[in-house]
């Protein structure tokens, strides 16, 4: 006898609903970010505003969806894409403006893009959670970010561009963490047939 699999709930959810507005607020963000070419304080405390938001409902929504048993295939897929939709608009918005150098933005860009990518591949073999590496890799990118966002000057710049350098450090090493399990994975079960 099999079991029937788990009932999922409902798309329609407080978990759902968080990353669809982030993904409203991503337009809003860059929106403010590029008024007066980035150039208005008030503006950028406000960019700053709703992307320190954005990311906040990046936490609070996985947290409730696996607190209260709402993981549903709908949140699976569109939060990874509300996650990069939000951290991809702050890093190209960033260096767009010649506040963040390019190369910082490709190098996470193509990692957070292949890993993607890596992860729909290996998904047939295994789910690849994401670790404690990743979870700094975000803190990082976000608090970098947001430095750079808000209209700092002097030392306090500095540290948002020294953050970001951090968090590509990160992004790189978990980056081929992410590859090495997958490699594990696939090896482990195609190594049964």
């Amino acid at each position: 006898m099999t079991t029937p699999p788990a009932a999922q709930g409902s798309a329609w959810n407080i978990p759902n609903a968080l990353t669809v507005l982030r993904l409203v607020l991503v337009p809003v963000f860059l929106w403010l970010l590029f008024v007066e070419g980035g150039e208005s304080p008030s503006i950028r405390v406000w960019a700053a505003a709703v992307f320190a938001l954005a990311t906040a409902t990046d936490w609070l929504d996985g947290d409730i969806a696996r607190r209260q048993g709402l993981v549903t295939d709908f949140g699976k897929i569109a939060d990874p894409i509300a996650d990069k939709a939000l951290m991809g608009a702050a890093l190209i918005g960033l260096s767009s403006l010649g506040e963040l150098p390019w190369w910082v933005t490709i190098v996470i860009l193509v990692r957070e893009v292949g890993i993607t990518l890596m992860r729909f591949v290996v998904i047939r073999y295994g789910v690849m959670a994401a670790g404690r590496g990743g979870k700094l890799k975000t803190l990082l990118q976000a608090l970098g970010l947001l430095l750079l966002i808000l209209p700092l000057t002097g030392l306090l710049h500095s540290l948002g561009l020294w953050v970001m350098y951090a968090a590509v450090v990160v992004t790189v090493v978990t980056g081929l963490d992410y590859v090495v399990k997958a490699w594990r994975l696939y090896r482990e079960a195609t190594s049964d047939r």
